[in-house]
């Protein structure tokens, strides 16, 4: 009898949401294991140089943030040589990157809210409130500012000078936050069922995603009625074929009171908590997480049986092969 492949599941690392990865990462263990199809480990990780003490057949990296999720650890299992689940590394520093996003955007004509990089020394921001601040480089709402008014963001404002990371100001919408995951099941990208977040707070920050239990999830139909679905999955699939995405990413929107769709953020390892949401869409549509989890795993595998080169990650055609940024 064939043995099964060994998943090894990574959780831990740097980032800010260290404990979300660890949640995240105890859950896709659990899942795997649940499932019996492949056995798996898991391990807290403190940014090593290297994995291969580590033993596996395939790695679920399930970290967030900048270094988990933007690019350095992806460097590091390209070196390690193993398959692995989730962006490749030009992808995954595009997709952190909040401005490099959004300049992918403006390429294929998706509507994303105005925005420029908050320079502390300024006198004043360059976009007035209703605006928002927030980090460059960061995931789950990490470092979120709302401001509705003058004062409160001349307060946050303050406060991003001392954060010691790059910021952004970004033009306030208004309206209703809807998200869509995606999933390879073996023949690309394919979208989950949207879903509406509707915190109790108005505000989907971080507390609202892993520490509230009052936070309302509307799904299929009922989420953003008034919004072009079609049009809005149309546009997440794009933005993630175009930014190099593979086996899976949530792309979250706010929808105005027009209907009109604007691009928020695109998450290439999205959460796997009791409350993260491609998990419930793939619930929604019959896939449990051992299912979910356990396919995205053999299909690293099977992708790496037949390992194609990186030709720079996949760049979008008319972008900088030394930054991804689309060239003025």
């Amino acid at each position: 009898m064939t043995a099964r492949p060994r998943v090894l599941v990574l959780a831990g690392g740097p980032d800010a949401e260290r404990s979300v990865s660890i949640d995240s990462a105890t859950s896709v263990a659990g899942a795997l294991g649940n499932h019996g199809v492949v056995d798996a480990e898991l391990r807290v990780i403190d940014a090593p140089d290297s994995l291969r003490d580590l033993p596996g057949d395939v790695v679920f990296p399930v970290l967030h943030g900048p270094w988990g999720e933007g690019g350095p650890l992806q460097d590091i299992l390209e070196r390690d040589g193993r398959p692995y689940v989730g962006a490749r590394p030009t992808a995954a520093r595009l997709c952190m990157d909040k401005l490099a996003a959004k300049l992918e955007c403006a390429r294929l004509g998706i509507r994303t809210a105005p925005a420029a990089l908050l320079n502390p020394r300024d006198a004043r921001p360059s976009l007035d409130a209703p605006a928002v601040i927030k980090p460059v480089f960061e995931g789950s709402s990490v470092g979120l500012h709302l401001c509705r008014d003058d004062a409160s963001l001349r307060a946050a404002c303050v406060d991003a000078a001392g954060a010691g990371r790059p910021m952004m100001i970004e033009r306030l919408i208004e309206g209703r936050e809807i998200t869509y995951g995606l999933v390879d099941r073996g023949n690309g990208l394919e979208p989950l069922p949207i879903i509406e977040i509707a915190a109790a707070s108005g505000t989907y920050d971080y507390e609202a995603k892993y520490d509230r239990d009052d936070t309302v999830y509307l799904m299929g139909p009922r989420a953003a009625p008034h919004a072009d679905h079609a049009a809005v999955q149309r546009d997440a699939l794009r933005l993630a074929e175009a930014l190099g995405v593979r086996d899976l990413a949530r792309v979250d929107f706010m929808v105005d009171a027009a209907g009109r769709h604007w691009l928020l953020e695109i998450n290439t390892m999205p959460g796997f908590t009791s409350h993260s949401l491609l998990p419930k869409a793939a619930a929604a549509e019959g896939v449990n997480m051992g299912e979910l989890c356990t396919g995205l795993c053999l299909l690293a595998m099977a992708r790496h049986s037949s390992r194609e080169p990186d030709p720079v990650e996949t760049i979008p055609h008319g972008k900088s092969e030394e930054t991804g940024i689309p060239k003025a």
